[in-house]
């Protein structure tokens, strides 16, 4: 027997990577059409141009976050269901660092699952509070790298035996052909805003001006609802500035749009090398990275936490961070070795990272928070 799921997240339409996240791990749990979703809005959220899976998880209520007091009626939505799974990071929940998850967690009556895209290593003291107090309201934690699971035990008072590490998951694109052409691809994609790093891949790039012929640099995404609110599109402006000063400005596409999966599939499939220079040393969750390695692509990445978890001996090069020359030598090496791929081994990589095996995983677990919907084991 499969557990009915009840997930609260953002949300397609919504435009967000955890939208993107709950809308695959809800797919492949909705066994039978049983499951639902409640959806966080905000009145901030962009929203449009994608269109969600037949078989993901329809919407049963919406937690209209700039309203107060909505975590009750989200919280009775859920208790339809025989397991919660919410989706956890502190801007996508109303109060102070998002505290107002907690009386919902404390008027569940069914079995609940947290995933945490972000652990902090320095949280202030409200976050540390905020995220020990759903450690002890939860009963399930999982975080989606070992480094996140270290942190989590060893930083904060977490009970370690509710942690579970569970991979973020990756569509089946390496399949997909790949599609032919003339210059070296090279391509970031995601939301875009300060902190994404693309001006130390565009000086990177000003760096390959010996390579013939010339590569060409995609970075697709919209910028980032909340910096675009806050300062409109100043950082992709400064951007194409800087690629018109160093004289690259013709070497890179700017594709402000955010992509349905289809069309995803075909740019990343289209790449020779993924770019990943983010500036964060915190990020221990990158659905990016895990889309890149599970396409196949080799990857060249600074070194935030996931991407040295996942890339060391794996399909890809790390760099120091806002390091252009030591990321020019990565991308000319990744270029050199297109089998780069065939390297990964081990839990990150093969059918372990696919969405199908990742949600399996969480279905055991919900098994064990539920005994009575685990699989029996034949003697």
């Amino acid at each position: 027997m499969s557990a009915k799921f009840g997930f609260l997240s953002t949300y397609p339409p919504t435009q967000c990577g955890l939208a993107t996240f709950n809308a695959a791990l809800g797919t492949h749990l909705n066994a039978g059409g049983a499951s639902g979703v409640v959806r966080l809005l905000a009145g901030d959220s962009v929203s449009g141009g994608i269109e969600l899976d037949r078989a993901a998880p329809r919407v049963v209520h919406t937690w209209h976050t700039d309203t107060p007091g909505g975590w009750q009626a989200a919280a009775n939505a859920l208790n339809r269901f025989d397991v919660a799974i919410l989706q956890h990071e502190y801007g996508i929940y109303p109060g102070d660092a998002g505290d107002e998850v907690l009386p919902l967690l404390h008027a569940l009556r069914i079995p609940s699952i947290v995933v945490l895209h972000t652990v902090l290593s320095n949280p202030d003291p409200l976050q540390r509070r905020v995220l020990e107090r759903i450690g002890a309201s939860a009963d399930a934690l999982v975080t989606m790298t070992d480094t996140a699971r270290q942190r989590l035990s060893g930083g904060y008072d977490v009970d370690p035996r509710k942690i579970s590490v569970i991979p973020h998951g990756a569509g089946s694109r390496a399949g997909t052909p790949r599609a032919d052409h003339d210059r070296p691809h090279l391509l970031t994609w995601g939301l875009l805003g300060p902190g994404k790093g693309i001006e130390w891949a565009i000086r990177a790039l000003a760096q390959l001006g010996d390579l013939e012929p010339k590569p060409v640099y995609t970075v697709a995404g919209r910028t980032h609802p909340k910096v675009l609110e806050q300062f409109g599109d100043v950082y992709r402006d400064s951007l194409k500035e800087l690629a018109a000063s160093l004289g690259v400005a013709g070497q890179i596409v700017w594709a402000d749009a955010y992509l349905e999966e289809a069309e995803l599939t075909r740019l990343i499939r289209s790449a020779d090398v993924v770019v990943l220079p983010y500036d964060s040393t915190e990020q221990v969750t990158s659905g990016v990275l895990i889309e890149a390695v599970g396409a196949e692509i080799p990857v060249v990445a600074t070194e935030f936490p996931h991407a040295v978890e996942l890339l060391a001996d794996g399909p890809g090069l790390l760099v120091p961070h806002q390091d252009p020359e030591a990321m020019a030598v990565a991308i000319r090496r990744a270029l050199a070795e297109p089998r780069m791929p065939g390297r990964l081994t081990g839990l990150a990589g093969g059918p372990t990272l696919r969405w199908p095996a990742v949600a399996a995983r969480y279905q055991a677990l919900a098994g064990r928070l539920l005994p009575a919907l685990a699989t029996p084991v034949p003697a």
